[in-house]
């Protein structure tokens, strides 16, 4: 069963949720946004090294605790490490007062029918005991849909849920994330369509499963508030999904009873370059700037 203080502060308080799980194909470019450039490393293992030092960076920083931080989403490498000597998602948690999730998704399938679904995941139940023996509460994984199609955005919603019941016999709780790509021209039609899928799974869940959302900030202003209202679902949560920190803390201010968990958009303006105080204050500015527009909606 999830910790019921960690389920707590998930469900009801005020804040947003860290998302610090870049991994394989996507560090690099995290890395080069925080000013480390590929001649840094020789190595995959030196690469995950210095990214675990950055995000070690962030979870240390003065700003960043459960008051305006409520969770975080984890890498699995990232989980697997420690911070000062103590497991990262144990550090999180007792010295921070931060729920922590873990990623546990393999990455993406080749795209058909306008979308990308998860690749297989053979050694998920594995992962999920290793998750509950570490102390994580919540698990994430993430789908992408690239076109309003609506067969392949039931097959990504379809797959989504069917992990989510094997997540959340381990009880875990899962965060579901079928992103919407932000530039394609038909997002409007395709957040239509998504919104229908997921509410017809919800409806279909048994009456002790509650799951989260992570979703794409909509064209439709409060088109998701239905499942922010939903009784399956534990908290509605917003990615991104390459907005600028502006724009999504726009989008998202005008969404109600949605809260954020940006990745790119909170390190946005971090640098290794930074001395503390720079860093500290610049990563300040960027939660604060989050947890706003996440308590005005």
């Amino acid at each position: 069963m999830a910790n019921p203080q960690m389920t707590k502060q998930i469900a009801t308080t005020d804040g947003f949720i860290a998302a610090l799980d870049q991994s394989g194909g996507s560090t690099p470019k995290a890395l080069g946004l925080y000013g480390v450039t590929p001649e840094a490393w020789s190595s995959d293992e030196e690469m995950f090294d210095i990214v675990h030092q950055m995000r070690a960076r962030i979870i240390k920083s003065p700003a960043f605790t459960g008051s305006k931080v409520i969770g975080a989403i984890l890498f699995e490498r990232t989980m697997d490490s420690d911070i000062d000597g103590t497991p990262t998602a144990k550090f999180l948690w007792d010295e921070c007062g931060v729920v922590p999730f873990l990623k546990v998704d393999k990455g993406l399938a080749d795209a058909q029918n306008g979308v990308k679904v998860m690749n297989p995941n053979p050694g998920l139940d594995a992962l999920l005991e290793k998750a509950v023996s570490k102390g994580i509460f919540g698990t994430k994984m993430r789908s992408v849909v690239d076109a309003a199609n609506a067969e392949g955005i039931a097959a990504v919603v379809a797959q989504q849920f069917e992990v989510g019941k094997q997540i959340l016999s381990h009880g875990l709780v899962p965060i579901i994330e079928p992103e919407v790509t932000i530039t394609i021209a038909d997002k409007a039609e395709a957040e239509d369509l998504l919104a229908t899928e997921i509410k017809a799974h919800l409806d279909a869940l048994a009456a002790d499963q509650q799951v989260m959302l992570k979703l794409t900030l909509p064209e439709k202003d409060n088109l998701y508030k239905q499942f922010v209202d939903h009784p399956r679902v534990m908290r509605v949560v917003a990615l991104s999904g390459g907005y600028s920190r502006e724009e999504a803390c726009d989008r998202l201010s005008r969404q109600t009873g949605m809260i954020a968990s940006f990745s790119r958009a909170l390190s946005e303006g971090l640098s290794a370059q930074q001395d503390d105080s720079a860093f500290d204050s610049t990563l300040a500015g960027s939660i604060d700037n989050i947890c706003k527009a996440s308590a005005a909606g």
